[in-house]
């Protein structure tokens, strides 16, 4: 057990907006809410000079370190999170973008009405047709058109963040699901989403979260990066000792049994044309199946062998999770400097009956690098949008409960 960890019902911020700033800009599985980052900052980064989080997401932890400024590098292995991650963290000139947004509108005027018929070219993707109409495809390649043609990185970066979400919810997938499900065919036959209508809605919520940013950062020099590397293997442009502070919530295990991230990132990376947008849960923690060997740690060869004992192929599954993760920590705890924190939001998953401590396994990796347990605090998931339960033998009706709660483990470098 843990030294010190303990339920503190402050932290679950259940009445929070959880949608301030640039934070509003797209939603995204599991994501870790601004309260917690922002509070462990008040409390484990006083003069602080930079974060690091190396499985950023959308970078919620980021944009709380900039506008506290406090420089900001994170990492993430899906592309669509490392886009929106970037434009949250961008200061764009609302001139400039009120140009582009009015030339929009007018542009998304003249379309729907046929006074415009811009010539395009339609994706050729697989299983396009199994998840777009073909009028619906025809809108979304004359808004990507558009985009194409905006000569300001920042603010392409801004207009394809609304694009994602739109292209998602103009799709037959079932959207209150992050896995890929098809829409039944009576669902289908109602469907009739405005895709104009769609993107002038998240331009118009997205601008309000950056005006809100900018005010934030008027008189702020902090940065903030988004680099593209796997922490499996390295953490190549973060010199060793040099971060005062780790704020990361990291998967919850491989993202086939757990939180689907490539699956529900696939659509919109396939029109924003990135290769192999299918494959990238085969990329992420746990995604490549390894032999078992033990840990050298209690608990992680515990966990392992009682799961071994009911299913050897979810325990294959598990053990390749963590293994990634513990190298990965391995690489996170060269970068911090002595006296620095690292802070993991992490939740304690269910495997065929059997609870896995990934706070307990977390502090064990980083003591490993000599980190000492400082606490962990115990909250409930009052508005983490993930499933309460699951199936955990696959049969029709044998549910068993998922995540209720999550860890936020706090460990310091000696």
């Amino acid at each position: 057990m843990l030294s010190e960890k303990y339920v503190d019902t402050g932290w679950d911020f259940r009445s929070a907006d959880t949608k301030q700033l640039t934070h509003c800009y797209h939603n995204y599985p599991a994501m870790m809410i601004p309260q917690i980052a922002a509070r462990l900052l008040e409390q484990y980064a006083h003069q602080a000079s930079l974060l690091f989080d190396p499985y950023c997401g959308t970078g919620t932890s980021l944009v709380e370190a900039n506008v506290r400024n406090i420089n900001a590098i994170g990492t993430d292995l899906n592309p669509l999170a490392r886009l929106i991650a970037r434009t949250k963290l961008a200061r764009i000139n609302l001139q400039i973008l009120d140009l582009y947004l009015k030339e929009f509108n007018d542009f998304a005027f003249a379309v729907s009405f046929g006074i415009n018929k811009p010539s395009v070219v339609l994706p050729t993707f697989k299983n396009i047709d199994y998840w777009f109409d073909k009028p619906i495809q025809k809108k979304l390649a004359v808004i990507k058109y558009f985009i194409e043609h905006i000569t300001d990185e920042a603010v392409r970066n801004f207009f394809y963040v609304g694009f994602s979400e739109t292209v998602r919810e103009a799709s037959w997938t079932r959207n209150s699901e992050f896995k890929l499900y098809r829409m039944t065919e009576k669902q289908r036959a109602k469907f009739s989403p405005d895709v104009f209508g769609l993107m002038l809605q998240k331009f118009a919520r997205n601008r309000k979260g950056l005006v809100n940013f900018l005010e934030r950062m008027a008189n702020n020099s902090a940065w903030g990066r988004v680099d593209d590397f796997n922490t499996i293997h390295g953490v190549p442009s973060i010199e060793k000792e040099t971060v005062d502070i780790v704020i990361t919530s990291p998967p919850y295990g491989d993202s086939r049994t757990t939180v689907a991230y490539g699956q529900f990132s696939r659509l919109a990376n396939q029109w924003l044309g990135i290769e192999n947008a299918n494959k990238i849960d085969a990329m992420l923690m746990g995604g490549q199946r390894k032999t078992i060997t033990p840990f050298g740690i209690e608990i992680a060869d515990k966990t392992v062998a009682e799961i071994s004992a009911r299913d050897e192929k979810r325990a294959q599954e598990v053990y390749s999770f963590y293994n990634d993760y513990q190298q990965s920590i391995a690489n996170v705890a060269a970068t911090v400097k002595k006296g620095g924190y690292a802070c993991y939001v992490v939740g304690n998953r269910r495997v065929k009956g059997v609870t896995l401590p990934t706070d307990e396994i977390t502090a064990a990796f980083f003591a490993r690098h000599g980190f000492a347990h400082i606490e962990t605090i115990v909250r409930n998931i009052p508005n983490k949008r993930m499933p309460s339960r699951n199936s955990p033998t696959n049969q029709t009706g044998i549910t068993d409960s998922t995540m209720n709660h999550e860890y936020i483990v706090v460990m310091q470098k000696p």
